[in-house]
């Protein structure tokens, strides 16, 4: 038999007691998350991502879930928990955002795709690539896809870049900066380059002569000097778009 020792300084245990010497129950440890592309991120957000996965798991059948967008960057500024359910059942991406919001109070943006869809997304829209380019996952990600490009499906996605012209005046500065950056993944993804948010934002600030990407984020831009750029490039893009069309 193993030898037990119990403590001597121990309550309502005399010499001589007899004891059953059971092995202690542990509540088993959450199972930890990955992480892609993210060298720190605060502790409460952590908290706050493994409540959601949480709730999702007693709320529906996943293969995984996706934290992706704002949410992940250094600090509080963002506006909604940007998140991925892949499930290759019907998913009431309503009934899951209610709930998620009525327990962390904060708004949720949630997509939900079968993993065919998030395949065919990541082969042929830059922004599926840029979403994952820096997320956290529930379980490892693990995804081979070659780049196809579709210039008449580009032309479509471009098309969301052009409100900013139109409506420069009337849109703030988080939606001027989601429109940009919508226009140079699509050319980094022609010009068949990585993408993600940081050579994104490097090329924003290239092409506009910007030195803080929060200058967009905040309105803090020149009108004048910056629409003109922008005409220019996305008229650029989307002769090249239609030339290949």
């Amino acid at each position: 038999m193993d030898q037990v020792y119990i403590p001597k300084n121990r309550r309502n245990f005399p010499i001589g007691s007899y004891v059953v010497i059971k092995s202690l129950e542990t509540k088993q440890s959450a199972e930890r998350p990955y992480f892609y592309n993210i060298k720190t991120i605060e502790p409460m957000k952590i908290e706050i991502i493994e409540e959601i996965f949480s709730l999702i798991d007693k709320a529906v059948k996943y293969e995984n879930v996706i934290i992706t967008g704002s949410f992940l960057d250094m600090g509080f500024n963002f506006n909604d928990i940007d998140i991925i359910i892949i499930s290759n059942d019907k998913i009431d991406e309503k009934y899951i955002k209610n709930i998620i919001e009525d327990i962390i109070k904060i708004k949720t943006h949630i997509l939900a795709l079968s993993n065919r869809s998030l395949q065919i997304g990541l082969s042929t829209d830059p922004l599926y690539q840029m979403m994952l380019s820096k997320c956290i996952a529930k379980k490892r990600l693990i995804y081979r896809f070659k780049r196809k490009i579709n210039y008449k499906l580009l032309d479509l996605h471009l098309l969301k870049s052009k409100s900013l012209i139109d409506s420069y005046d009337f849109i703030n500065g988080s939606e001027k900066y989601n429109l940009t950056r919508n226009m140079i993944a699509i050319s980094l993804f022609i010009q068949n380059k990585k993408i993600d948010k940081k050579r994104i934002d490097e090329e924003i600030k290239r092409i506009f002569n910007i030195k803080n990407i929060q200058d967009i984020k905040k309105n803090m831009l020149n009108k004048k000097v910056f629409l003109q750029r922008y005409n220019n490039f996305y008229n650029s893009l989307s002769k090249k778009i239609i030339n290949n069309i």
